[in-house]
């Protein structure tokens, strides 16, 4: 296409994988490696179709409960972490697993164990139905946890002990919503234990922090995730809280030139589970329609990796 738009892209930075999609991704990889295919999969591994069907590619084999695993294969347990009945099925049919939980996640299970030994009920700030929040409420008695989703929970909220209360948080929610949640929890409870360390995760906070970055010199936002990806969504949602209209895109092939018009600067971005090839793909897609000049806005570098699981690296 001749006499192509000039454009310019702004790809921020850190966006994509973090530590513990990677490490997860990983895990997959090398129980292929040692324990050769089928290898199954405790639903998806982290939430993104492109990175799923390349894994089904290689051998592993997704399923939604433990009881579609044979015996004499082994299982791994997604990134977003288990109920602790899930494990304890696995060891009552003397099945290989490997736990891929991301070690944050694993720090707020492990957070809330301790919080409920103290006799504290816990008020958990997170999405209903996600499954690192079924992990999570899967750590502890039946009952002794409050899920809490927007600050206008917080007014309604009826507890058993004021004076025993403690405070958790999904990994991957917004950073805004979440700061106004805990803010109105700590005035209706101003004795409220709050978490040793922020529990949403650096990756949620730095790409969140890199879109509020690049968002105001910006005509439209691109990010790159799944509908299903609670950290993708939220960085759709600081766009356009900063006034940039924002999409969320699987792949290339999911923009919408329609909406996306004629901009003169657009920022693309991609979700903690989204690989870095669709962040090429869309820019390849930009540049069939556009005069593109990419520029990568840096904002916080990031070096944290998590060990792997002993059993498949000795």
């Amino acid at each position: 296409m001749l006499n192509r738009a000039p454009l310019r892209v702004l790809i921020a930075a850190p966006r994509g994988f973090c530590a513990g999609v990677d490490r997860a991704i990983q895990i997959v990889e090398l129980a292929l490696e040692r324990f050769g295919a089928p290898v199954y999969v405790r639903h998806e591994i982290v939430h993104n179709r492109f990175v799923v069907e390349r894994l089904r590619d290689l051998g592993a084999v997704f399923v939604d409960e433990l009881d579609e695993v044979p015996d004499d294969r082994p299982v791994v347990f997604s990134a977003h972490g288990v109920p602790k009945s899930v494990p304890a099925a696995a060891q009552s049919r003397a099945l290989t697993y490997v736990d891929a939980t991301c070690p944050l996640v694993s720090k707020v299970h492990r957070q809330a164990q301790r919080l409920i030994e103290e006799g504290r009920h816990i008020l958990f700030i997170g999405h209903a139905g996600h499954p690192e929040v079924i992990g999570t409420f899967g750590q502890v008695p039946h009952g002794a946890m409050t899920l809490i989703e927007t600050i206008d929970h917080v007014a309604d909220l009826s507890v058993p002990d004021e004076a025993n209360l403690a405070f958790l948080t999904q990994t991957t929610l917004s950073v805004d919503d979440t700061a106004a949640i805990v803010d109105a929890l700590k005035a209706r409870f101003p004795s409220i234990r709050a978490p040793r360390s922020e529990d949403i995760c650096y990756a949620t906070s730095n790409r969140q922090a890199a879109v509020k970055a690049i968002a105001p010199e910006c005509d439209r936002m691109l990010v790159i995730g799944a509908p299903n990806s609670s950290n993708s969504l939220r960085l759709a949602e600081v766009a356009e809280r900063i006034g940039v209209p924002a999409r969320l895109i699987e792949r290339a092939s999911d923009i919408d030139w329609d909406w996306l018009g004629e901009p003169r600067t657009i920022g693309l971005t991609a979700g903690a589970s989204a690989p870095e090839v669709l962040v090429r793909e869309v820019l390849d897609a930009l540049s069939e329609r556009f005069d593109v000049t990419e520029e990568i806005a840096d904002h916080t570098p990031e070096r944290m990796t998590f060990k792997l699981p002993r059993e498949l690296v000795a």
